[in-house]
């Protein structure tokens, strides 16, 4: 690939059209929405010193379902916010709802009184008030987002993009630039959704093994995970079964295009600001290059497909052919897809393809990767995954597998052993699972992408473009235990819910480096965000050069490492992504102290 540098950009495509800050519409300022009209697909572009959003509620439909919605600006997405590197901005957000709204700026380091998380940072916006958030010059560039931190309001609308230009030359060189903001809709309320999960989290699981299906596994596997009263295929919590995968806003019928010609460089800006969706992006027949994660540059990697967790933000860049070429944003539980289009002229399209088979659990998932399985027989391990087809199932012993609290998976294996987690770590019905051997797993590619056949991305592949400007060893080192209760949709850190550590926040003293270790003791992956700041993945990139990000996606049964220079004073949000695991409780405040104060 040729080096990075800047050169001219084109904003054009779908949604996408230079806009001033625009007046709240009318259906905004009160009257019946039913006689103003559906919220609009799609987002317009707002920039300036200045800016007004107003956050009311309405009708979306979505491909023919209608169902609850809240917009700000009249739109879902809400308008794609321009900064400028280096300048002051007002955003002055306005509160038409008939409860308590927010909007948190994903990414961006401004002062921890505008980071807008209610009862962390701020009171909330309360119907019809308006909220100035009145920042300083920002210190920084790249594609970011944003998103309501009240309710459950994310679910049903309010997010959208945020682009920063950079104060000098952008180290990305692209011909033409767009936005592909991931997301989904559901005319379900997000309430109903919780509600649901409560009285069964397999609720919207319609992949699930049988007697009768075709997934490769045989009558001893069943059993096991039958006995474990788990789902091999329990990948996703809400899947394609009540969302429709959504590009821009628009429907996999409603596919936005990008034009291109040929010849260019077109650079893909890609916002996963779904609410619960783990999404697998690949262009079929391209190759593409990651030039940057969650907003900062990186070397590029030339990659065929990568995985997108909640809330994580990429880079790319590609150089289309032909008269068109799919981008194809796939569930991670392959239940539906998101699709868009690079198109050489209006209306050109090539193939979608159909949806892969379902991925299946395995038991580097269950946090088993490299152990002594014993008489499970010999068992060869491929990118962490337990080959199946391999494993002595006749000296299994799967009389010893207990439905309750003992679950056993052969001789002296017991994944509810709590005397495995650290002292403090609070047991209870809070945790169902303990990982066995909690291998890193930040090479791992995601689930179900260890045998596409194709260069995947993985962790281990990121190393920050430029130099970090910390590069001292941690002074400590902590761990922090991801924990969960799938069967009573429970989660939290360290078993602990945040409305019981709300007054025990994480402390760091100003400007100290933390090294933090994320142990996954569930079977779920989890895209753990920290408000305020970036750290480094621990990675195996070059000493200084290691990537930053403000999104950890952490494998099940597996861990993740990252160093953390603690030099933004204040409160901040750490949490778990997946909106309603959030809302359950894997929520937390991470308190650093002024400067000059102690932890």
């Amino acid at each position: 690939m040729p080096g990075l540098k800047l050169s001219r950009r084109q904003m054009i495509g779908t949604g996408l059209v230079g806009a001033s800050a625009l007046a709240a519409p009318a259906w905004a300022r009160g009257g019946d929405i039913r006689h103003a009209g559906m919220l609009r697909q799609g987002f317009d572009e707002v920039s300036g010193r200045e800016i007004n959003l107003t956050i009311a509620a309405g009708q979306r439909m979505i491909q023919g379902r209608r169902g609850h919605g809240v917009a700000v600006n009249g739109s879902v997405p809400g308008p794609l916010i321009r900064l400028k590197e280096g300048e002051p901005v007002k955003l002055n957000v306005t509160n038409m709802l008939d409860e308590d709204s927010s909007i948190h700026w994903h990414g961006l380091l401004v002062p921890f009184q505008f980071d807008g998380v209610p009862g962390v940072s701020f009171p909330g916006i309360k119907p019809g008030e308006t909220f100035v958030y009145d920042l300083p010059p920002i210190r920084q560039a790249g594609t970011y987002w944003w998103h309501s931190h009240s309710g459950m309001q994310e679910q049903s609308g309010h997010y959208g993009p945020l682009i920063i230009d950079p104060a000098g030359p952008d180290p990305i060189e692209a011909d033409r630039e767009y936005v592909l903001l991931l997301s989904e809709f559901t005319p379900l309320h997000p309430h109903t959704i919780m509600t649901k999960l409560k009285h069964g989290e397999g609720y919207f699981n319609y992949q699930q093994a049988t007697a009768t299906d075709d997934y490769p596994m045989d009558g001893n596997e069943r059993r096991m995970w039958a006995k474990m009263r788990m789902m091999a295929t329990d990948i996703l919590d809400v899947t394609g079964s009540t969302y429709t995968y959504l590009a821009n806003g628009f429907g996999p019928q409603e596919a936005p295009e990008f034009l291109f010609a040929k010849g260019e460089r077109i650079r893909l800006r890609i916002i996963n600001g779904s609410a619960m969706s783990f999404f697998n992006l690949r262009i079929p027949g391209a190759t593409m290059h990651v030039v940057a994660a969650d907003g900062l540059p990186v070397r590029p990697v030339a990659v065929h497909e990568f995985q997108i967790g909640t809330a994580e933000i990429y880079d790319i860049i590609v150089e289309p052919v032909g008269e068109a070429m799919t981008i194809v944003a796939e569930a991670m539980d392959r239940s539906g897809m998101a699709i868009a289009t690079l198109a050489s002229r209006p209306g050109a399209r090539a193939p979608v393809p159909a949806l892969r088979d379902p991925p299946l659990l395995t038991m580097a998932d269950m946090g088993m990767s490299g152990m002594d399985h014993g008489n499970m027989g010999q068992a060869e391990m491929d990118h962490g995954k337990m080959d199946h087809g391999k494993m002595d199932h006749a000296t299994m012993d799967h009389g010893t597998m207990d439905a309750g609290m003992g679950t056993t998976m052969g001789a002296g294996m017991n994944m509810r052993d709590t005397s495995l987690l650290p002292p403090d770590v609070k047991i209870g019905p809070g945790i169902d699972m303990v990982a066995m051997n909690p291998i890193d797993r930040m090479g791992d590619p995601g689930i179900g992408l260890d045998d596409v056949g194709h260069r995947v991305l993985t962790y281990k592949d990121l190393v920050a473009l430029a130099a970090n400007d910390d590069a001292r060893p941690p002074s400590r080192e902590m761990e922090i235990h991801l924990t969960g209760n799938m069967e009573r949709y429970m989660w939290s850190f360290d078993g602990k819910k945040f409305t019981a550590v709300s007054e025990d926040p994480i402390r760091f003293a100003y400007n100290e480096r933390v090294r933090v270790k994320l142990v996954n003791d569930t079977m779920m992956a989890h895209p753990i965000h920290l408000h305020g700041l970036f750290f480094e993945l621990v990675n195996g990139a070059p000493v200084g050069f290691q990537p930053r990000k403000n999104v950890l996606i952490v494998q099940p049964g597996g861990s993740a490492t990252f160093d953390l220079t603690a030099n933004e004073e204040g409160d901040w949000a750490f949490h778990c992504h997946l909106l309603y695991h959030m809302h359950s409780g894997m929520f937390q405040i991470v308190t650093v102290a002024p400067q000059g104060g102690a932890a």
